[in-house]
Parts: structure tokens; sequence; C-alpha cells
């Protein structure tokens, strides 16, 4: 021990301060190094967190995902398989009526007026018209061959319509003596290179000889059209008289006008048709091995030298199968198949594996762009936990090792706290909760935050796409389905007779939201008679749209037949009432005018009361007594109404979209608002006076919501026409 002057070294006063300088030193030292441990831990542990909750993220994607896919690419590939079987049905329908109608004709051939078919005339390209073709060895003048020539012809009326109605390529007659009848718009394309008419044997054909040994209603297999050269599929139908073939009815069908209907570009799904041979007869695809080709160069898909494909085709053409992953040239794809009905044949929904994916893919992104946020926040966080360590190395050598030690405790536990809470979290916990130990006031707070919101929005995100996903896939695909189905089966061209000057009509519809069922009809039943109809489906969705379809060609088809307004909806009303499982109702207002006299006969079938203005005056509703709706009861008997319009009348006939539109304060728009718009011009032509009653009831709802479909029909009646 030293003494200089009044300063005394290696005393216990110098011990004392060295002791305790060097007990400042070791804590500050200590602390240090347990920061700098807690802080690489926790970066470690923030990166090992990272990864666990995009392998999470993935897990819980990929199997909400494979679930959206295995219901909802089922119930998919299910409902367009129906839709599919439908265009097929359709054909089918159009031959068996022309073939009854056949079938009368040759059974009673005397009763028939001779109707005469003329030649493809090639000015007529586009215009749906009747034109025969014979064999070579065929002559028109014999007789006989002209008294066939006179029968088949009473078919053409039947075969036009059902070409305008129908979606199909052409509908014929052929006949063993060489006689064959077509009707399409393409009169050009029975013209060969040096101007004259083909020379057409169909007895070579092979739907004809199908036909005639199957001795039944056959589908042909896919070929190159001979006029046209487009890929083509036929259904045939033998009519028989007294034992002996007479005649083979029959309809095509182009199938890449079928394809272009079988991918939905924006859900990247599309579909294909294998018929029971393994052979690709429908799709979008035009090229590698799911492109469709004639019967004659098609894979049976059995045979691939893919073993997924071939396997997975030899289980579709037996049964349903459930989502199958397959690999083929181009890329990995889920796919499902059911059989149709009507033809056997099995509809494949295919979508790419890379877009299901995609949800996960993005996920991890947004995660990925949450993790580096975090990242930065923490490297702040570090910077400033360094200054204040550093200012804590001032206070406790100023404050002594009790002050030291506190501070350095309340800076490290909230760390310790959250390294442990950190790493405790896994695939099955991704939640990390704000607890009181981390509210310190500082970046220690800033950092548990964080966490607390990079861990929220992940679970917020993760649930999000799981719920939306399924939900939009399932809605979406109903409502844009039955919207589809509700605007297809209406008339949509106008002016709709560009030929009849008597009157003037025009119809809308202004499809909800949520689709219903309305639906407007008009049609010619003969020169001299038109039928309007408007009605209504109870209920919502792709079942009210599709009882719609059917309720319309039923209505339809007994007009054509003959029967009257009250005669029509009686037998509709025994057909829906069989099957009505679900138990829809249809409202209809039906009539039938005479256009050379204006005469008419309606029907009110629990339907809106129509609207008639008669020349000079204004607009009234035309109330009588309603009989009940259609589909209701078995039996229904429908009492008629007759009426009379004069030259310059007019008729408008509505659904219930119209008085139930409904503004924001729940009121409805009612027949006397409709009323006043239509009077507003009361002389206005049919499809201004439609635009009036719209813009009125925009005006009165001012932008609320529409629940129901707004359907309306308008004719304005001018009388017989001098030519």
């Amino acid at each position: 021990m030293k003494k200089i002057q009044n300063y005394v070294i290696g005393g216990i006063k110098q011990k004392i301060f060295n002791l305790v300088l060097f007990t400042i030193i070791l804590i500050v030292a200590a602390y240090s190094l347990m920061f700098l441990y807690q802080t690489k831990s926790l970066s470690a542990l923030s990166e090992k967190t990272s990864r666990e909750q995009r392998e999470a993220i993935s897990v819980i994607s990929r199997q909400t995902m494979d679930a959206v896919i295995d219901t909802n690419l089922k119930e998919r590939t299910k409902l367009q398989a129906q839709i599919a079987d439908g265009v097929f049905q359709d054909m089918k329908l159009v031959v068996e009526l022309v073939g009854d109608y056949a079938g009368m004709l040759f059974a009673a051939p005397d009763a028939y007026p001779a109707v005469d078919v003329a030649a493809p005339d090639a000015s007529l390209n586009g215009v749906v018209s009747a034109q025969l073709l014979l064999d070579a060895g065929t002559d028109p003048e014999d007789p006989k061959i002209a008294e066939k020539i006179g029968l088949i012809g009473n078919m053409s009326g039947l075969m036009c319509s059902l070409y305008e109605k129908m979606q199909i390529s052409s509908c014929f007659a052929a006949l063993p003596e060489g006689i064959f009848m077509v009707v399409d718009d393409q009169p050009r394309a029975k013209f060969s290179r040096n101007g004259s008419v083909y020379n057409f044997n169909a007895r070579e054909r092979h739907w004809y000889k199908l036909a005639a040994e199957k001795g039944e209603l056959v589908f042909s297999d896919v070929y190159y059209d001979t006029f046209t050269g487009r890929i083509e599929i036929d259904c045939a139908l033998p009519v028989y008289q007294e034992g002996e073939l007479a005649a083979v009815i029959g309809a095509s069908l182009y199938l890449d006008s079928v394809s272009e209907n079988r991918q939905s570009e924006d859900e990247g799904i599309y579909y294909l048709v294998l018929n029971d041979q393994g052979q690709v007869i429908i799709s979008p695809e035009e090229k590698g091995t799911l492109k469709v080709n004639v019967s004659s160069d098609a894979e049976d898909l059995r045979e691939n030298s893919n073993p997924e494909l071939a396997d997975f085709v030899s289980r579709a053409l037996k049964d349903s199968t459930d989502v199958t992953l397959v690999h083929v040239e181009d890329g990995t794809y889920y796919m499902c198949s059911t059989i149709m009905e009507t033809v056997r044949w099995t509809l494949v929904s295919i979508v790419s594996k890379e877009l299901i994916d995609q949800p996960t893919v993005v996920m991890n992104e947004q995660q990925e762009k949450i993790q580096k946020g975090a990242v930065e926040t923490f490297r702040n966080t570090q910077f400033h936990l360094t200054n204040i360590l550093r200012l804590v190395v001032i206070i406790i050598s100023l404050l002594g090792v009790a002050s030291a030690l506190f501070l350095a405790q309340k800076i490290i536990e909230p760390l310790n706290t959250i390294t442990k809470r950190v790493a405790s979290l896994g695939i099955r916990n991704v939640r990390f909760k704000m607890e009181d130990v981390y509210r310190t006031g500082d970046e220690i707070e800033v950092l548990a935050e964080a966490f607390s919101k990079m861990s929220s929005r992940t679970l917020r995100y993760v649930d999000k796409i799981r719920t939306v996903t399924a939900e939009k896939e399932r809605i979406g695909a109903e409502l844009d389905m039955a919207r589809k189905i509700q605007v297809s089966q209406v008339p949509r061209l106008f002016p709709a007779f560009p030929t009849r000057r008597e009157f003037d009509l025009y119809a809308s519809m202004s499809p909800a939201k949520e689709v219903g069922g309305d639906f407007y009809d008009f049609f010619l039943i003969d020169d001299d008679h038109i039928c309007l109809v408007m009605a209504d489906v109870s209920g919502k969705g792709v079942p009210a749209a599709l009882f719609m379809m059917v309720s319309r060609v039923l209505i339809k088809t007994h007009l054509q037949s003959g029967q009257t307004p009250s005669e029509a909806l009686y037998s509709v009303n025994n057909q829906l009432c069989e099957s009505n499982e679900a138990d829809f109702f249809v409202t209809v207002w039906l009539a039938v005018v005479q256009i050379s006299t204006g005469k008419g006969i309606a029907v009110n079938a629990g339907h809106e009361h129509p609207v008639l203005r008669r020349a000079g005056g204004k607009y009234e509703l035309v109330i009588y007594r309603h009989a009940p709706a259609v589909a209701v009861m078995e039996g229904t008997m429908f009492r008629e109404h007759d009426f009379e319009m004069h030259p310059g009348d007019s008729l408008f006939v509505y659904t219930d979209g119209v008085a139930e539109a409904t503004d924001a304060n729940e009121e409805l728009y009612g027949t006397t608002r409709m009323l006043e718009a239509l009077n507003q011009d009361p002389d206005a032509d049919p499809k201004t006076t439609l635009t009036n009653v719209l813009d009125g009831i925009n005006e009165f709802v001012a932008g609320a919501e529409q629940f129901d479909d707004i359907t309306m029909l308008c004719m304005k009646y001018f009388g017989p026409q001098a030519d």
C-alpha cells in the first residue's frame, strides 16, 4: 500500500473501488454476452419459425385445395355431363319428333298433299331451307320418285323449325330410292367446283347403314362432313312402312361448335367427351393426345403408351371416377369423369395441377413478404437495443452493481419469454399472442407486436383462402350456369319476324343476381297464328332454370301440335306434375292471336294481369279471374278468355319482377307506376315502350339491388297489310 499525498493506492478503498469496478465490468460483460446470445437465438428461432409456418401454410393449403378439388370437381363434372348430355338429348328429340312425323306420312301417304322440295340454291346461303339431293341413278321425273319427294316435303317445315330452335348442324331424311332431303343454312356447300350440285348417295353413309342394321335410333362414329369438311357426329332413326325400310331420319352436330362451350377459361377447367371406344370426340384441344380426330384416325386412349392415362380412361369408360392425378405430355392434371346417360359416353373434367397449386404459391409469397418485414423490424429493434445497452452500461457504472443487475434483468426477462413462446410455435400452433410481459414500452414490445401481427395475418389469410375459395367456386359455378341456361332459352334476335308487317313485337329479360325462372316466348304456329308466352317459375338457381327450360319446351310442343291454349296447359300441367319432386310451379300467361283478324284466345294461369291499349287510347290493366298456376295439381282445367285486337292496339305482358321492383325503402314499384311509364309515350313502338318501363323502374329503385328477373313483352298490332 502506498500513499501519494492524500491518495492511498492498494488500500481497502482501492480494493472496494476495484471490486466494484470489476463487478460492474463482469456484470456488463455477462449481460452483454447474454444479450448477444439471446439475439442470435431469437434470430435463429425466427428463421426456424418462418420455415415451419411456410410448411404449415403449404400443408393446410394443400389439404384445403385437395378437399375443394375432390368435392367441387366431382359436382362440376356431373353438372357438365348433364349439360353435354342435353345436347345429345336434343339431337335424339329432334330425330324422334321428325321420325314420328315421317311414320305418319308413310302410314297414310294419300292423306297428305305433295310439297315441292327444291335443289340447293347458292343464293340462299345463310337462310334455313330444305334442299333436295339425289343419287346419280335417281330420276326426279319418275312418277314414283316424284311422289316420294312430294311426300317427304311435308316434313320440311317441322325440320326447319327444329333446326332453328335446337343445337344441331343439320336435319335430314334419306330414302332407299336415292332421295336425300337436308335442312340447314349452307346450300352453297352442296355445289362442286364446276358449279353443279353433288350427286349424293346417302345409302353408302355410315349412319344410314348403322340405323338400317340396328333397326333403332343410333349415334354414328365421328367423321368429316361431306359438304363442309368439318368434324361431326350423326343421330339416325330408321322408319318402316309395312315392315320395309321407308326412310332414315337423322340430325348432325358439328363437334367443334360443341367444343367451344366445353372450356371455362377463367377457372382453368376444360372438358372433353370420350366415346365407348375410348376415342376423344369433343375437346377444346387443337393438338396433342387429347385433340379430336375422325374415328378412323382416332386413338383408343385405353391403349395409350402413357399407363396413367390409359388406366384412367379404362376406368372412366366403365363408371364414374374419383379425382385422379394424371401426367400427360404437357403437364400434370387432375381428372374426373362421369357417364352421360343418353349415349353412354364419358365426360372428363380436366384442371391443371399448377393452377391448383397457385394459392399455395401466393400464400408462401405473402408469408415471405411478412417475414421480410418482421426481419427488418427485428434489425431496427436490435439497433435500438444496442443503444439502450450502451446507455445501461453508463447508468450501471454510475449507479452500481444493483442498478446494473436490475436493469439487465428488466431487459433479458421479456426476451427470454419471447424466445420460449416463439420456440413453442409449430405446424399445429402458429398463433403468437401478445402478453403483458411484452408490454415494456420499448423495442421489445415492438418486436412482440410484429410477431403477433405476423401470426394473426397468417391465420386470417389461411382461413380466408379456405373459406372464400370453396364458397366462391360453388356459388359462382351454380349462378353462372343458371344464368346461361336461363338466357339461352328465350328468343333474342329482333326484329323476330322481319317479313311480317301485320305486327311488331319486342321482348326483354333483365336477370337478377340471384337467378330465377322467368321466361318469355313467341313463335308462329302457322302463317296466320302467333303464340305469345310469359311465365315465371317459382324458386331460384339451377333447378328453377332447368324447370323453366322443360316448361317452355312442353308449352311450345303442345301448341305446335295443334292444341288450343287451354288444352296445351292442361297437358303441360299433367306432365309437370308427374315428376315434380321439388314442388316447383309456374305461372303462365298464354295467348294465340289470329294475325289476319286480331282475334285471340288467352289463358292466365296464376300470372300477372295483362295490359291492353286501344288505338288512340292509354294502356289499361285487363283484370279477370285467374286459373291456378301450372304444376300445382294434376287434372286442373284452365279457362280461356277471348279478346280482339284492332289496328293500332298494343298488348303488354310482364312478370312480377316489374311490379315488385323495390327501392331502398322497401317500397314496391307497383302497377300504377308501371301504367304511368307505359302511358308516357303510349303510341311508341314495342322496343321503346319496354325501354320506358325499364327506365322508370331504374329511376324508382335508384340503385337498390335487384332480387328478381324483370321480363317484359310488347306486341303492337297493325292488321292485314296490302301487298
